[in-house]
């Protein structure tokens, strides 16, 4: 709270009044340190694997806030999110990411280049450990390619 000395004319007076006015000061710093730290923290919640995915003509879904994103790369490794995991680790990994709860919806992505049957064995482990929701990830089509089939 600031004060200033009263200078109305008494001459006698020590009294100090108040002074109505905010310091905006440290409000300020403290906005730009917030935006310094999400402008940081922003690119590092995006997955950054390179996947060539196919093209569907589906309509675009609403995502979730935090999407759990496995990953079917050409060389048939998996990724959970940005980190590389074994066929033998998915289910440690997934329980681990989804807080032991099964009915979290994961979505796969693969590859366009990896066999349906790779994909198939994959489904079918994640079956096995318990997950049953699944959304498959493709690339939005173009109206173009679309009218061409």
């Amino acid at each position: 709270m600031a004060f200033q000395l009263n200078t109305d004319g008494h001459i006698g007076d020590n009294e100090l009044a108040e002074a109505h006015e905010i310091n905006v000061t440290p409000f300020i710093d403290v906005m730009l340190v917030l935006l310094i730290i999400f402008m940081v923290a922003a690119p590092l919640a995006t997955v950054d694997i390179q996947v060539d995915l196919p093209a569907s003509s589906a309509e675009k879904q609403v995502r979730p806030d935090r999407p759990i994103f496995l990953t079917i790369k050409q060389d048939l490794s998996l990724a959970l999110g940005d980190n590389a995991i074994t066929r033998s680790q998915l289910k440690n990994q997934l329980d681990q990411a989804t807080g032991n709860n099964p009915d979290k919806r994961l979505f796969l992505r693969a590859d366009k280049t990896v066999d349906y049957s790779d994909l198939m064995a994959v489904m079918n482990d994640l079956r096995a450990a318990g997950y049953l929701k699944i959304a498959l990830v493709g690339m939005e089509q173009t109206e173009a390619k679309g009218a061409a089939l």
